[in-house]
């Protein structure tokens, strides 16, 4: 029987799903930048469809997914090209004590609860739990 929840306790429910060529995160872009030119698929769930009404008006997406194959939570971590350790909240690494992974992809085109996208860094199967319009104004620092 699984442990009962604590009073602070998050729950996220996933709104859709990556449709990726990637089975597993050995042999996947490392970030979404590295990858331009990788597609992949978001399936909105149905019951979150609704939710994508003038999603087409915008050029790239931020995703926030939950890194569902990752088993290790780590509080330092020796990233990708680098040799020393850091703490994970410097880094990017998926060992993370949540395990929430953010993607930034150049959306392609809309096909009902379908966004299709470039710049693919993520497994087949991994849960999105929210989308959110990149917006240079807001989002782009100097």
């Amino acid at each position: 029987m699984p442990q009962p929840l604590p009073d602070d306790a998050i729950l996220c429910r996933p709104i859709g799903i990556i449709r990726s060529p990637y089975a597993q995160p050995e042999g996947t872009p490392i970030q979404s930048a590295g990858a331009p030119a990788e597609a992949a698929t978001l399936a909105v769930h149905e019951a979150y469809a609704a939710g994508l009404k003038d999603i087409e008006g915008f050029d790239y997406l931020i995703l926030l997914t939950h890194l569902h194959l990752c088993q290790q939570e780590k509080l330092e971590v020796v990233p990708f090209l680098d040799t020393v350790p850091h703490g994970v909240f410097a880094t990017r690494a998926p060992a993370r004590p949540n395990r929430i992974g953010l993607s930034i992809v150049k959306l392609d085109k809309v096909e009902g609860s379908v966004l299709h996208f470039l710049g693919n860094d993520m497994v087949d199967g991994t849960p999105v739990l929210d989308i959110k319009p990149y917006v240079p104004r807001f989002d782009a620092r100097r």
